[in-house]
């Protein structure tokens, strides 16, 4: 593959020589598949899960064997489920392929409404069900029709939690009952809400209890990151010094999103030499972009709220949010209200839980976000 103008990928997936380490759990997604078990990906939004999918799905599709991808981000029931899952078969069967000419056959009785993305050519289909029982049966067919074709299927379903918010009653028990005696197909499924993903895969009276093997995916290491970076800036003749390396990792913390988005935007400044000056003004050039973006938050947050985003900001991460030092420093009233407002802004997604076993921390969701905040206030 020729070289692309800039290495540092911001938004899909190109190839495994843009793609940075990831080897620990490539190995367990292998091991996994090898040994016919299902696996939960979690990891918070941005962190490259969807990336390492479609890694995996690079070297898993040889030898016949099929992967297919479908992100049910922007469902809001079983139906829009279906329909996303219609169109992800359809992507990677063609009408025109062998399977995808049987499954189109098996189509037709459904008598869909087929058109294709004037941009990407995508398939876009419109199935109109009679009740929530014809939907239910569908979507057997679905899984039914790739699991008779006798050759190995694995089916990432990104953003699984949304099926904990559909208004049709127990899709998870229904799933479960459809995936588990399938011979020919595995799953991958991924989320990035932690807790709901959490409850729904290891809570006993939960139906997928017990179906998978856990993996969670957390920052990349900073010393594998280096020298990735510094692998495709050199590649391209340019020379990063130590101090710029390292002030890129701590700024973005390693987090794979902000990383990449940050040395795409130095990479582009078309400096053949990247020192502590260069990566400055990079930084400050990003978070000027982006600040018009960040002052709609102000807008949509109460005065309490906004203050509250500061005050996480500037902390980096807090982990006592009813504690008198931080109660006072940035005059948030009372320990109840911290813990309402921190409720808040959890469920806005705009504020990020970590839980372990020994502790919970915060930390603005939005690294940028972040950065602006701290050094604007």
């Amino acid at each position: 593959m020729k070289n692309i103008l800039n290495p540092f990928i911001v938004k899909g997936y190109l190839s495994k020589e843009y793609f940075c380490d990831r080897e620990n759990e490539l190995i367990t997604l292998h091991r996994n598949v090898q040994n016919g078990a299902n696996t939960t990906l979690i990891s918070p939004r941005k962190m490259g899960k969807s990336g390492l999918i479609l890694r995996f799905f690079e070297d898993f599709s040889v030898d016949g064997r099929a992967p297919i991808y479908v992100d049910i981000y922007s469902s809001r029931s079983l139906s829009d489920f279906i329909k996303l899952m219609t169109e992800a078969i359809l992507i990677k069967f063609p009408e025109k392929s062998t399977i995808g000419k049987r499954f189109m056959k098996m189509l037709r009785g459904l008598r869909p409404l087929i058109s294709f993305d004037p941009f990407t050519g995508a398939p876009q289909i419109q199935i109109g069900f009679q009740s929530s029982q014809e939907a239910v049966y569908t979507l057997q067919g679905l899984f039914t029709f790739l699991d008779e074709q006798n050759i190995q299927i694995i089916i990432a379903i990104d953003e699984f939690q949304q099926i904990g918010t559909y208004p049709e009653k127990n899709v998870e028990a229904i799933l479960r009952t459809y995936i588990q005696p399938l011979k020919n197909i595995q799953f991958i499924f991924c989320g990035s809400d932690k807790s709901m993903m959490t409850e729904m895969f290891t809570h006993a009276k939960r139906p997928f209890f017990g179906s998978t093997r856990l993996l969670y995916l957390d920052k990349i290491e900073s010393s594998a990151y280096g020298a990735f970076i510094r692998s495709h800036f050199e590649s391209n003749r340019k020379q990063i010094q130590d101090e710029a390396l390292s002030a890129i990792l701590m700024w973005t913390k390693s987090h794979t999103f902000y990383t990449q988005n940050l040395c795409n935007y130095i990479f582009s400044m078309k400096n053949n030499i990247v020192d502590i000056s260069v990566v400055k003004q990079a930084m400050a050039n990003i978070l000027k972009e982006n600040e018009s973006f960040f002052f709609q938050y102000r807008q949509l947050l109460t005065p309490d709220q906004w203050n509250y985003m500061i005050a996480v900001a500037k902390e980096g991460q807090i982990t006592q949010v009813t504690s008198q030092k931080f109660i006072s420093k940035y005059n948030i009233k009372t320990p109840a209200n911290s813990r309402r407002i921190l409720k808040s802004l959890i469920e806005k997604e705009l504020i990020l839980e970590n839980v372990s076993n020994e502790k919970s921390t915060y930390q603005i969701y939005d690294l940028f976000l972040s950065r602006w905040l701290e050094s604007k206030y």
